[in-house]
């Protein structure tokens, strides 16, 4: 059994994660930015698994959320950071700076958050990996979506260092999921992301492949097959 920390765990690819790893016999925490939503998993999902309300660009939330995750379960075997937020279509100059902020504090400054206060207990541990989710677009750029292509454009060069700076034994990986049917997706393609795989048929597939994630793998941009 592996102890797994998921962010945006309430929906989309996070909540698929959490179903296909759970049923594998491992242990989630998990967090989100929905009381109601958090409150429903903790129903459906007894210990060991646990769940809060976070806001991970806020960085006193994550220490606060950290410190308990650590002290009940231990250091993660694996740090999944899936939180993330994308603009409404729209050049570059008519994205209004609050959206614009708030996508990078999410993306970005919130996944700078999450290896702050959990990566320092990981590497006393000795072991573990850090699953910084990308994107296509923080490979390649596309219009109307240039917030969220450098937010993860960001995390691809975050995540290097970060895989430079860990010990021998760790692994931090940029890992683009692919083009999956979510909410988000449908925020920036509309209906045509109906064409798209569910995030459920992807967790099937995603999920037998972060287990295998490794040293071997560290600093390397990987891409879901």
């Amino acid at each position: 059994m592996k102890r797994i920390v998921i962010t945006g765990v309430t929906r989309g690819l996070g909540r698929a994660m959490l179903d296909e790893f759970a049923a594998r016999g491992h242990s989630v925490a998990g967090c989100g930015r929905s009381e109601a939503a958090i409150e429903k998993l903790r129903l459906q999902f007894v210990a060991p698994h646990r769940f809060a309300t976070v806001d991970v660009a806020d960085d006193m939330q994550v220490g606060q959320w950290a410190r308990h995750v650590l002290t009940t379960m231990g250091p993660p075997d694996i740090l999944i950071n899936n939180a993330a937020l994308t603009n409404t279509p729209a050049p570059l100059w008519e994205v209004p700076a609050a959206e614009f902020a708030a996508l990078i504090d999410v993306n970005v400054k919130g996944t700078a958050n999450m290896v702050r206060h959990f990566v320092p207990a990981m590497i006393e541990q000795g072991s573990g990996v850090i699953i910084n989710f990308s994107s296509g677009w923080g490979r390649v750029s596309a219009p109307d979506a240039a917030p969220y292509c450098a937010s993860k454009w960001a995390i691809e060069g975050l995540t290097r260092s970060l895989a430079q700076e860990l010990p021998k034994g760790m692994a931090a990986i940029p890992l683009n999921p692919g083009i999956i049917d979510t909410d988000m997706l449908r925020r920036s393609f509309g209906e045509a992301a109906g064409e798209y795989e569910s995030a459920t048929a992807w967790a099937e597939r995603a999920v037998p492949f972060l287990l295998k994630l490794g040293p071997k793998q560290n600093g390397k941009a990987l891409t879901v097959a």
